[in-house]
């Protein structure tokens, strides 16, 4: 492992009894950058998170984070990470700043340096008028700024973010991201789980994971170039009718409904011949639409991933 890698994976896998919740995943997390694991709930992102952090043994594989083997060595890295989750438990009963000197205290920050860190944090996060409020009065927001305060008062190389936001609004995860990439800016590496596409598309780079196989990895520019050519975007008096029509011609992917238009996802290698049939079934129907060429997002890539994933017709996995 070099300084320019933190986290490093080979074929990486948990069963629990007969279920294999991850399935030999290999993944790469570069140094100082936000990486992305976007997957639907119960795709395997928070048992490989556990598994790289230390907290859960892999059945298989190899594991390397900040130079360590893990789980052999997890005791020398526990100091090096910071860990939360989107049910980071804070003390509801504590003040904000009781709950950061509590985990200053257990994360083992020098004394001498406790104060003059908390100040930082309270001002960074911005509490500097809410330090003697009591944790549980904060909004949703504000809990999850003062969880990531706490997760990082050790100045951890290393942040772990296990589907951090998906309980605030939108307005509060826009600051949060903000947070992120000012850590990344001074040097720390981020891994965060996210099953939301605006998300994934702020990240540095992303890993796509789907019944616990890892089906992409790239940074979002190259895995929505990847797709040029086989995004469509139909408009039609009659959309729904349209659609039921679409998801039944041979080489569509997926056809999904944006306002009064759908946007139509072709299979990889056919896609001339799956639009001359799109042609032909919607003339033989006598339904009028405009079919255009679209830009793909992130969406078309998840779905076009995560189809043929399940095209291989391998066994039920879970996280």
């Amino acid at each position: 492992m070099t300084d320019t890698t933190a986290i490093r994976a080979r074929g990486l896998s948990r069963r629990f009894g007969s279920l294999l919740a991850v399935d030999r995943v290999d993944l790469e997390v570069p140094a100082r950058r936000v990486h992305g694991f976007l997957g639907p709930n119960g795709s395997g992102k928070s048992t490989t998170i556990r598994m790289l952090c230390g907290l859960l043994t892999p059945s298989e594989g190899e594991i390397e984070v900040l130079g360590l083997r893990i789980p052999e060595q997890t005791e020398a890295l526990r100091r090096r990470i910071g860990y939360m989750t989107q049910k980071f438990s804070l003390f509801e009963d504590l003040t904000v700043r009781e709950n950061l000197e509590f985990i200053a205290a257990i994360q083992g920050v020098p004394k001498h340096l406790t104060r003059q860190r908390i100040d930082a944090l309270v001002e960074r996060y911005h509490f500097t008028d809410r330090q003697k409020q009591l944790a549980g009065t904060l909004s949703g927001g504000q809990k999850q700024r003062l969880a990531l305060a706490c997760a990082v008062i050790h100045e951890p190389e290393l942040l772990f973010l296990d589907e951090p936001t998906s309980a605030v609004d939108p307005e509060s995860r826009r600051d949060f991201w903000e947070k992120l990439f000012e850590l990344a800016d001074i040097g720390t590496t981020i891994l965060v789980s996210t099953h939301l596409m605006d998300e994934a598309e702020r990240c540095h780079r992303l890993a796509v994971i789907d019944r616990g196989r890892l089906v992409a990895d790239g940074t979002p520019a190259a895995l929505t170039g990847e797709l040029e050519g086989r995004t469509l975007l139909v408009h039609a008096d009659d959309p729904r009718r349209v659609q039921r029509l679409l998801v039944e011609v041979s080489g569509v992917l997926g056809v999904a409904q944006v306002g009064t238009a759908l946007r139509v996802l072709l299979a990889a290698g056919v896609q001339e011949a799956t639009r001359q049939r799109i042609g032909a079934a919607l003339a033989n129907a006598g339904l009028v639409a405009q079919v255009a060429d679209a830009a793909p997002n992130l969406e078309d890539v998840f779905v076009a991933v995560t189809r043929s994933d399940r095209r291989d017709g391998e066994g039920e996995r879970a996280a």
